[in-house]
């Protein structure tokens, strides 16, 4: 039996991204300690960025992303965006 890897995914928090992130890593078959070792990043931020912890370092972030072989894509949505920007009226 074959595990299927889901290889993207639009993660809209830190838990969906941190989730992703676990799933992937697991059906690699590659453990906390491996990945962490080898993005040269503690065993303790790896966990807590699997858990969602929002205050996970971006660059750290991308290391992990780097070393299991994952991108990150930015995409404009179709919505309006959250942040308007004001008008300055001087």
């Amino acid at each position: 039996m074959s595990i299927k890897t889901k290889t993207s995914a639009s993660p809209r928090s830190t838990k969906e991204l941190g989730q992703f992130i676990r799933e992937y890593r697991n059906s690699k078959n590659l453990t906390i300690e491996t990945v962490s070792g080898l993005a040269n990043v503690s065993q303790r931020f790896l966990s807590e960025l699997e858990r969602g912890k929002q205050t996970a370092e971006i660059g750290k972030v991308l290391k992990v992303l780097l070393t299991l072989g994952l991108d990150i894509s930015i995409q404009t949505r179709s919505s309006t965006p959250v942040i308007t920007q004001e008008k300055n009226n001087d």
